[in-house]
């Protein structure tokens, strides 16, 4: 039986070959060039580490195959608007158009408003993605390991390289977790929730930091992360100080009294 990972990369295939037929690459470079408002995903995380501070990633998503439709009445400049005024380190905003009801045209609005570092939160199979990601905006891009081939992951890691934009390297296992340590410049994001049944367990970021203490970059520990004792509970057992949390914050009553728990964790 086909998993929900599987449908969600099939489409993005049949997707991606219709924009390529219409978009060129040098048009998207030329876009790019246009655009003097990028900023740096990683160094924000980073200088909040050497600060020890926690970093939140706030997503903004309108559904998930996992819990339908989140936000009714769903507005992104005013979740954006939310999040910065409550200082999130960094956004993350779903792209994905089919599964998430994303659109990539939500970056380029919300940058033109708010000074805030965005990952494109996107099932990434191909390297022009990352250009064509970029032209909207976008300061980072998510390689996801178990959507794709090793090769399809290491183009799409120098792509982004070459674009200059940060990386977050998504594993949800201990192999997919041992493949990511070469990839020396990424975050590496460990998801709490098991893509292909979307079953969810914290302890999937406890049993995964241990392959990863000799990466040098940031950690980031995501999904399922409901409030503040969930966030101390991770970062008590691996010291991992940063989080991307999307439904929780959606669907709660008191999104700011959650981002201020999270951020007030005990380290």
């Amino acid at each position: 039986m086909e998993n929900v990972l599987e449908k969600i990369v099939k489409q993005k295939k049949e997707d991606l070959k219709t924009i390529k037929e219409k978009i060129s690459l040098t048009a998207i470079e030329d876009k790019i060039k246009s655009i003097n408002n990028f900023l740096n995903f990683k160094k924000k995380i980073i200088n909040n580490q050497e600060k020890k501070k926690v970093s939140l990633i706030a997503e903004i998503k309108q559904a998930s195959p996992s819990a339908g439709i989140i936000v009714k009445d769903f507005d992104h400049l005013k979740i954006a608007s939310f999040y910065s005024e409550n200082n999130v380190t960094c956004l993350s905003v779903l792209t994905e158009e089919k599964f998430f009801l994303g659109d990539l045209n939500y970056i380029s609005e919300i940058k033109k408003k708010f000074k805030l570092p965005i990952l494109a939160k996107d099932f990434f199979i191909d390297p022009y993605q990352v250009s064509y990601s970029k032209s909207f905006g976008c300061d980072c891009i998510l390689i996801i390991l178990s959507a794709i081939s090793e090769k399809q992951a290491d183009e799409i890691y120098v792509e982004a390289l070459r674009n200059e934009l940060s990386i977050i390297v998504e594993v949800h296992d201990e192999k997919e977790a041992e493949m990511a340590l070469k990839y020396n410049e990424a975050i590496i994001g460990i998801n709490n929730r098991d893509l292909k049944t979307l079953d969810i367990s914290l302890d999937n970021s406890i049993i995964i930091k241990k392959k990863l203490t000799s990466h040098k970059g940031p950690l980031v520990s995501e999904s399922g992360i409901r409030d503040q004792k969930d966030a101390q509970y991770i970062y008590d057992q691996t010291g991992i100080k940063n989080f991307l949390i999307g439904e929780s914050l959606l669907s709660t009553a008191e999104p700011g009294k959650l981002i201020k728990d999270i951020l007030s964790i005990t380290l």
